[in-house]
């Protein structure tokens, strides 16, 4: 895998614009769910899950992504009126408290996502591309907020029966089904400025299959759109331990994909654990800087 140079582009929001490209931002997960596969049952309690996102502003998140509904395989789905009661109170104390804060849903259901966005949110994170709900991709035209479009292979509760893919399957599925995605998003009147990509590690690639995803993450860059990397605490990386269950394992594979991921052109790291991850991408960017001397230094 080739260090990438990594595109600059200007991200638009609700309200405001990020740079990407400059340096890695970092978006941290804050799951008020009570089965997420890492951290269910962790931050249901609103006062604990706002210590816990001002926690991560703090070390550093440039964006906190706030989810309702997990996604882990055989998940139970949630009405849209269930996953708002878990979420909306946490982005109003949140933004009370930290006005500035950069905010995203994690959320395919179309009426979340609206009443996230009047809210303050800024972005809406559909890890089905717009494929689950019918209204997303029209809602989220209308609410010209920024826009994480992720590539799913199939639903939570197909991911363990699904076809094994082969290693020279991976990278060109994702690549023309995220194509895909990016098309259907742009003829809903979706603007091209708000659009980040996800190729969607462990969402229906299972275990190995995600390795050459990350080993030709490169290659993403011919989408032509900024671009998210999701590996944090992945089944994947636990899976490839010899000792998974020892102290730190996971996160130490987490910054090492982490890494791997800036190198090879990743704008922007999902993660559960954001100080390591500011750590990693503050090396990486400077690893970048090298390797493409003209643009600028990381942090």
């Amino acid at each position: 895998m080739p260090i990438a140079v990594r595109p600059q582009f200007d991200w638009r929001l609700r309200t405001r614009s990020l740079a990407l490209g400059p340096r890695t931002l970092v978006m941290g997960i804050l799951n008020a769910t009570p089965d997420s596969f890492s951290d269910g049952g962790l931050f249901l309690d609103p006062c604990v899950a706002l210590d816990h996102a001002l926690q991560m502003l703090d070390d550093g998140a440039d964006i906190l992504d706030l989810g309702g509904e997990s996604t882990r395989p055989n998940a139970t789905p949630i009405t849209s009126q269930e996953e708002q009661s878990r979420i909306l109170p946490i982005l109003r104390a949140i933004l009370a408290a930290r006005p500035d804060a950069v905010l995203s849903i994690d959320t395919t259901h179309a009426e979340t996502a609206r009443l996230a966005i009047e809210c303050g949110a800024e972005i809406i994170n559909d890890v089905s591309g717009l494929l689950w709900d019918d209204a997303m991709a029209a809602t989220c035209a209308t609410l010209n907020c920024g826009v994480v479009l992720m590539h799913t292979r199939g639903r939570p509760h197909e991911w363990r029966t699904l076809p094994a893919l082969a290693p020279n399957e991976v990278l060109p599925l994702v690549l023309r089904e995220l194509n895909e995605r990016v098309h259907a998003a742009l003829a809903a009147g979706i603007r091209r400025e708000t659009i980040v990509l996800d190729p969607g590690f462990g969402f229906g690639k299972i275990l190995d299959e995600n390795f050459p995803l990350l080993a030709q993450f490169d290659r993403l860059g011919a989408l032509d759109f900024p671009l998210l990397a999701g590996l944090s605490r992945k089944g994947f990386l636990r899976h490839a331990l010899t000792q998974p269950e020892s102290p730190h394992a996971l996160q130490d594979a987490t910054t090492a994909a982490n890494t791997a991921a800036i190198l090879a052109g990743a704008h922007i790291l999902r993660v559960h654990d954001v100080r390591p991850a500011r750590h990693a991408a503050a090396l990486a960017d400077r690893i970048l800087a090298v390797a493409s001397p003209h643009s600028p230094s990381g942090d």
